[in-house]
């Protein structure tokens, strides 16, 4: 399957009409992309059906909960996406850093069900996918695979989720419960960095006919999501903060590289606003830094390769994050003894508190790229840069656990003051680059070693895409996957559809 022949009419007839009656079956209708970018314009009976879910069981009716505004805060009298800002006495920065939360996505409390559904909508409703015949297949380094499982049992069709075996032990705990046979969880050798063993997995599995591959990293519907319903959030969040303060200037948007997906809110801001585009890397992993590799535990970014749907071209900036720096901090937002240091020495408030203790590891690696992009910038007062959390803290007690026992099981106050200024006040503008046009070519061209001799895409194909014209080109695709999704519920003939 060629990722760049998106689906844009129905391909055959007769799987299209067995899903509808399978999805009418199952009392599934499914939102269209520009609903979930702006959930306010969905019918009030998808609206309610979404308040209604159970956000943690496989609720059909969580499909109208794909957004970022469940929990929303308000903002100048309008709904913005659930956030924390941190406040300077955290950062040391007089920039504003703005923090949009993944956790309150349904099903598996992280933002990469967005995706999932994204990259396998479009096959469904033009006939690509039968879900009473094909294996989804959701290859990943733990949260959108999660995301494909909670999909496909909504769905009611077989999901099977491939990912490293070295991932945190409460993505596996949650896989356990949701998968149909444990057979479906597909453990491939390493850890965080080692994608190309999930590709090697992938690649014998789509021998089998009936394996549908969604490989994320090639997924562009994973991009034009995030394009449009994660660029739209964000720019609502800064419009609302923009109302406050008249003066505020977007100065950039931060996320992690991972498969890059989150990366196209990036784009769709700098149209809008603009704001730099800066991507995370691990230090240990510094792949658009220096041609790097190594293994890292920022769990959901760096992958020693350059994904396909990553607009290099249009990247600003690559900020480089440690392990020790996310790992300590970690323990400094969420134990007792960090969270009095903060409290009782720096004045921090209880409700910036609890928002500290429910970021997960790349969500704190995102805030200390901000910090660092602050500095670089040299940034002021009226500067915002926004970010993601992605998922939360609930998914790496384990990983905190082996970290502090490589600290001898202690985190004291000391402890706690030492993480605060090594990484907080002391990440200053090391491992950060600023992308000319050069060293945007360079890593582009990394990307060849992946993509054009590993996984057979064309050089046409793979040069295309350094151009900004191909990446404005996507977007029609955008209108046609809701036209599609529009014609699939008509005929599913739901009245909440209507």
């Amino acid at each position: 399957m060629n990722p760049f022949d998106l689906p844009s009419a129905v391909t055959d007839a007769s799987t299209y009409q067995r899903t509808v009656a399978h999805l009418r079956g199952r009392g599934i209708v499914l939102p269209r992309f520009s609903e979930l970018a702006a959930p306010g314009t969905m019918p009030a009976g998808a609206r309610a059906m979404a308040e209604a879910a159970d956000s943690h069981a496989p609720d059909a009716r969580n499909l109208f909960g794909l957004h970022w505004f469940n929990e929303a805060a308000t903002l100048a009298g309008k709904p913005v996406p659930a956030h924390i800002e941190l406040p300077s006495s955290i950062t040391g920065v007089p920039a504003r850093i703005v923090v949009m939360l993944g956790r309150h996505f349904p099903m598996i409390q992280a933002h990469k069900v967005l995706a999932a559904y994204a990259c396998l909508a479009p096959r469904l409703v033009t006939g690509m996918f039968d879900p009473t015949h094909h294996r989804a297949v959701w290859p990943s380094t733990g949260n959108y695979c999660r995301g494909g499982i909670a999909i496909s049992r909504i769905l009611g069709c077989h999901g099977v989720a491939v990912l490293p075996g070295g991932m945190s032990a409460e993505r596996f705990n949650w896989l356990e419960k949701w998968v149909t046979d444990p057979a479906d969880i597909v453990r491939t050798p390493g850890t965080e960095s080692n994608v190309k063993e999930i590709y090697d997995a992938c690649a014998e599995m789509a021998k089998d006919e009936s394996n549908f591959i969604l490989n994320q990293f090639s997924e562009f519907p994973n991009y034009l999501a995030h394009y449009a319903v994660t660029g739209a959030a964000a720019g609502a969040l800064f419009q609302g903060l923009r109302a406050g303060a008249p003066g505020l200037r977007l100065a950039a948007f931060v996320a992690g590289t991972g498969s890059a997906g989150t990366l196209g809110a990036g784009d769709h801001l700098k149209e809008e606003y603009g704001a730099r585009i800066v991507a995370m890397e691990p230090v240990e992993c510094p792949t658009l830094l220096y041609n790097g590799f190594g293994e890292h535990n920022i769990q959901g970014i760096g992958d020693k390769h350059v994904p396909l749907i990553h607009n290099v071209t249009n990247t600003d900036i690559v900020a480089g994050v440690s392990d020790a720096a996310s790992d300590d901090l970690a323990l400094l937002f969420g134990t007792p003894a960090g969270r009095a240091y903060l409290a009782e020495r720096r004045g921090v408030d209880a409700a910036t508190l609890d928002g500290l203790a429910s970021l997960g590891l790349s969500g704190i690696g995102n805030v200390v790229a901000a910090i660092k992009t602050a500095r670089r910038l040299d940034l002021d007062a009226d500067d915002v840069i926004l970010t993601v959390a992605t998922d939360g803290a609930a998914l790496y007690a384990s990983e905190r656990d082996q970290h502090l026992a490589r600290k001898g099981g202690s985190f004291d106050q000391i402890s706690a003051g030492e993480a605060f200024g090594q990484h907080l006040l002391g990440a200053g503008a090391d491992h950060v680059l600023e992308l000319d046009h050069r060293d945007r070519q360079r890593v582009f061209n990394l990307g060849y070693y992946t993509w054009v001799e590993q996984q057979g895409i064309s050089v046409e194909d793979f040069e295309r895409r350094r151009h900004q014209s191909f990446w404005r080109g996507l977007r029609a695709h955008l209108d046609i996957f809701d036209e599609l999704i529009a014609r699939m519920n008509r005929d599913i003939g739901i009245a909440q559809a209507a």
